[in-house]
């Protein structure tokens, strides 16, 4: 009876003791996302991204307008991209894209994603996969608003990115050599002939296409090459190599350089001394 007693007088002592205690709500404060937004830019201007792209975000889920908070998005996508956060970026990007695909703003998205794509190309020793994700995302561009102001300067990186993978064709195919593997050698250098004939390597995978051939005893397939460097660069240093291969006792006379013509100045003062 006791023990019964003492429950009772806990039971009404804490209802007593809770009964005392208000409890308090208060909401939170609405944030204005202009404010906000304002916030943002000014971190933007003073080159502190990182804090203009968390305040960006912020007002995009604020705004009630999807036009602004589109804008505030693709802020927050290009602040993440001034501090190199290039995944967070492509993130970013692929969300905005996804969320707002008829926003004004998605050429400059997807001309972006390609920037991204393009600044982690590596020499042609590294990974291919941003270099061939770049030239995916620049073709994609080029084909889609080919009359864009951002096309001027894809189509530049394009030819830098073909140059590239030419590039590693090459560095390949003289591996290739190195082992004396002809076959593969060939084959490489044979994609740079038909699909990169217009970078700056393709000189020199020509010569080397009559380089083999002529050492595998296949000079009718030597002298074809030879023809088409012949034809297409007479005067470069690859074609006088080849040349040099498939006439042994050519030898290339070099051209003394023009005698520099004296001002009528500087004769003068010859006289003088």
């Amino acid at each position: 009876m006791q023990s019964k007693l003492k429950y009772l007088i806990l039971i009404f002592f804490l209802i007593f003791s809770c009964s005392k205690e208000e409890i308090i709500y208060e909401p939170s404060k609405k944030i204005d996302p202009y404010v906000t937004y304002q916030e943002g830019l000014d971190a933007f201007k003073e080159n502190d991204f990182f804090y203009a792209s968390k305040k960006f975000s912020e007002a995009e889920l604020n705004f009630s307008k999807p036009s602004a908070a589109a804008k505030a998005a693709i802020m927050s996508s290009y602040s993440l991209y001034g501090i190199n956060f290039y995944q967070e970026a492509e993130e970013s990007l692929e969300r905005f894209l996804n969320t707002y695909p008829g926003n004004s703003n998605s050429i400059y998205a997807h001309y972006l994603l390609a920037i991204i794509y393009y600044e982690q190309i590596e020499d042609e020793k590294k990974d291919l996969g941003p270099l061939l994700k770049a030239r995916k995302k620049i073709n994609f561009f080029l084909k889609e608003f080919p009359n864009n102001d951002y096309a001027i300067d894809l189509k530049f990186k394009n030819d830098l990115i073909q140059n590239q993978l030419s590039a590693k064709e090459l560095y390949i195919a003289k591996y290739y050599i190195s082992v004396k593997k002809w076959v593969p050698a060939i084959n490489r250098l044979k994609i740079i002939v038909n699909d990169y004939s217009k970078t700056v390597f393709i000189e020199e995978a020509l010569h080397r296409l009559v380089e083999i051939h002529y050492h595998l005893g296949l000079e009718a397939e030597a002298k074809k090459y030879a023809g088409v460097l012949g034809y297409n660069y007479n005067s470069s240093k690859w074609f006088k190599q080849s040349y040099k291969i498939l006439n042994k006792d050519y030898k290339f006379t070099k051209k003394k350089p023009p005698v520099e013509k004296k001002n009528i100045f500087k004769r003068i003062i010859d006289k003088i001394k």
